[in-house]
Formats: C-alpha cells, structure tokens, sequence
C-alpha cells in the first residue's frame, strides 16, 4: 500500500507542474506582442527624430516654401507666442521623423496581423501594404505640390486690399499636418475599397451603384478636412472620387484573376 501523499499547505502556491501557463494566443500574449511592436515603432520614429534634429530649421523652411512663395514681397511669418520659434520647427521634424518611419510601423503592424492570417490572405496582404505605404505618400505629396501652391495663391490673392497676410507658424503647422494627414489617408480608398469587396461586406455591383453618393460625400469629407474655400474642397474630393473609381477596376481586376483558376479547374 503507497503512502498517502501529503495535504499542501493553506495558501501555498501549487506544484508547477499544476501552475498555469499561458498559453498562446490568449489576450495578455497579444497585448504582450502588441506592446513589443509598438516599442520598435517608437524606437523607429524616435531615432529617425534625433537624426533629423540638426535639420530642423531647415525642414521647417521647405514645409513652409508653399507659403512663402505665395506672400506678398517683404511679409514674413509671425510667432505669437514666446516658444514658438523653438518649439515648432521641432514639432515639424517630429513630425516628418513619424511620416518618414510610417514603413516600419505599418511593417510592425502587419508582423502583429500575420500569423492570424491565412496563406493565401497573406499572399493578398502584402501587395496591399506596400500599396498602402505608397499611396500615402502619393496623397501627402499631392498636398504638398499642387494643393499648397494653388490654397496659399488663393487665399494671398484674396486677401482685401491694405491686408497683409501674415501667418502665424503654430497655426501654420497645425493646418498642414491636417492637410497631410486629410490626403494621406483620403487616397487610401482604393486599398479600402478592395478590402471591402475582398471581405465579402460590399459587391462590385454595390460600389457600382453608390457613385453618387461617393460623389457627394467626397465632397462633404472635404469640407470638414479642408478649410472653408472651394478650391481645397474640390482639390480633396476630386482625387478620392477618382481613386474610388481606381479601386473598382482594381477589384474587377483582381476578381477576374480570381476567377480563372475555378474556371480552369471546372473545364479540366
């Protein structure tokens, strides 16, 4: 007859092989991984700031070029506040640290999304996330080149006789980081309407069907996301009716490569 193993102890930690564990993919996992990736993202964004600080007055120069150019001969910018002819440069480079590194966090992102992912999800996730990344600069950039020059020529040239136009640099860089940002993410509808379509929520057939109401909230998005004059407004609605567009091609596109396999393997 075997001993009787002996009681444990009231509030005495159990043996270990009766401890839990945690085991993967429980949420304190996910929230320990998500928490890694956003640690490499900031390190990223952080390193590339420090690296562009000795840059900082020159990085405001180029983002304020648009303006500049535009302002009547001998106008400057104006600081109405004591720091911001400190703090604001550095705030432009912080920010352009975090537009420069958005490929690394996009990147830290897709590793967090991936192993929940399918094969062939990845496969079509992928070419979504490099043209992600590339259509964000490409509506930053359009900001920048054409929406700036044709906005700030707008409103100089409206300006009422004996006014001078005089901006203040804080609130010059809250309106472009709201413009960068506005058409970053407004030309993103062409990855988002390929999602759509992809997940199975909408049909072509319904994006189809919905281009005037596209046509009409473009418009009204522009509205919020740009100031209030009819140049900006249409400079934004435009391009995100037009990318609309793009996108339904691109999903008639990819729902046609789609279909050729099935219909090869129906044939055979």
């Amino acid at each position: 007859m075997s001993p009787e193993s002996p009681e444990p102890e009231v509030g005495a930690p159990p043996p270990e092989s009766e401890a839990e564990k945690l085991p993967e993919g429980t949420l304190i996992s996910h929230l320990v991984e998500l928490r890694a990736r956003l640690l490499k993202s900031a390190a990223a964004i952080l390193l590339l700031f420090v690296g562009l600080v000795p840059f900082a007055e020159r990085i405001f120069t180029a983002v304020a070029t648009p303006l500049m150019d535009q302002l009547p001969e001998g106008a400057t910018m104006i600081a109405t506040q004591v720091a911001s002819p400190f703090l604001t440069p550095f705030k432009m480079t912080l920010f352009v640290a975090l537009f420069l590194a958005m490929p690394v966090v996009l990147y830290q992102l897709w590793q967090f999304v991936a192993p929940g992912l399918y094969r062939n999800e990845k496969r079509f996730a992928i070419p979504l996330l490099l043209s992600s990344i590339v259509l964000f600069y490409a509506g930053a950039s359009f900001a920048y080149y054409v929406v700036f020059p044709l906005m700030f020529g707008f409103f100089a040239a409206a300006a009422p006789e004996g006014v001078t136009m005089m901006t203040d640099i804080s609130s010059y860089l809250d309106f472009v980081l709201t413009l960068f940002f506005a058409f970053g993410i407004a030309f993103e509808v062409p990855i988002a309407t390929v999602m759509l379509v992809s997940s199975g929520l909408v049909s072509i057939k319904t994006l189809g069907k919905a281009r005037a109401y596209v046509f009409l909230g473009a418009f009204v998005a522009g509205m919020f996301l740009t100031p209030p004059d009819a140049i900006s407004q249409t400079l934004l609605a435009v391009p995100v009716y037009l990318l609309y567009e793009s996108g339904i091609v691109l999903c008639r596109i990819l729902g046609a490569e789609r279909a050729k396999p099935q219909e090869e393997s129906s044939a055979s």
